[in-house]
């Protein structure tokens, strides 16, 4: 059995993290590269770095960050955020990434995927999809979740898959920071029509909601924000509850 991953997430604004709920009312969390530090030394599996104003703001993604993060970590490192076309994957890459995250760029030229995966390998491309319910199903936004696509996130996520894309990064904008769980319906649809990881991303409040993404949501691994930045949990505290759970953590 795979072992379940525990992944921070910084999602970086103008150089500080920062943390909102459902996407908005952002308040700083602290330095990227000081958290970073923290949670490799905590024992995190992997860490995500999301620059969430590049895509919105159209500016380049914060390289000298990229590089001293990734000087802090000895864990897989995933960068994201403001990413257009093959030679931004390569500048992170050499940056000190293992993998990059693609959302916007991703829906406007799908592409993107196909390209990515070819040079540097399916691993090293994380489709992300900020997904929104609409009725009975969810819908795929763009820039930072400001645009709704109108595309169904589930057939997406799918395509996603056989466009190249080899993990999903699945952020639920209903439950983002609200502290009351993920969305297990959108994970667990998502996750039994896929054949690659899927990441679980919104709404972690108590430590058996990260059980219930795994256990409900069939996720291979669990995005932590605000949890950890404000010091609820630690990653030692959440892998020692899921062990409790019969859960494979490493």
């Amino acid at each position: 059995m795979l072992a379940k991953r525990i992944i921070p997430c910084l999602d970086v604004d103008n150089g500080r993290v920062v943390k909102g709920i459902k996407f908005k009312e952002l308040r700083d969390a602290g330095d990227p590269v000081e958290l970073a530090a923290m949670y490799n030394e905590q024992g995190a599996d992997e860490l995500t770095f999301l620059d969430i104003g590049a895509s919105y703001k159209s500016r380049e993604i914060m390289i000298d960050v990229v590089e001293r993060v990734s000087r802090e970590v000895f864990i897989p490192f995933t960068v994201g955020g403001g990413i257009r076309e093959v030679a931004d994957m390569r500048r992170i890459l050499k940056a000190g990434a293992d993998k990059v995250a693609v959302c916007s760029a991703a829906i406007k030229n799908p592409n993107l995927l196909t390209e990515g995966a070819k040079i540097f390998g399916s691993q090293c491309i994380v489709l992300s999809i900020d997904a929104k319910r609409h009725s009975d199903k969810w819908h795929a936004y763009l820039n930072g979740g400001r645009i709704d696509t109108g595309i169904d996130a589930v057939e997406w996520a799918k395509k996603g898959e056989e466009l190249g894309a080899g993990e999903i990064l699945l952020n639920s904008m209903d439950m983002d920071g609200m502290k009351q769980g993920y969305d297990l319906q959108l994970n667990s649809t998502v996750s039994s029509l896929v054949n690659i990881p899927v990441i679980a991303s919104g709404g972690a409040g108590t430590l058996n909601q990260m059980f219930e993404a795994i256990s409900k949501g069939k996720a291979d691994a669990v995005l932590l924000a605000s949890l950890l930045h404000y010091g609820e949990y630690t990653v030692k505290d959440i892998k020692g509850y899921l062990k409790t759970k019969g859960v494979c953590v490493r």
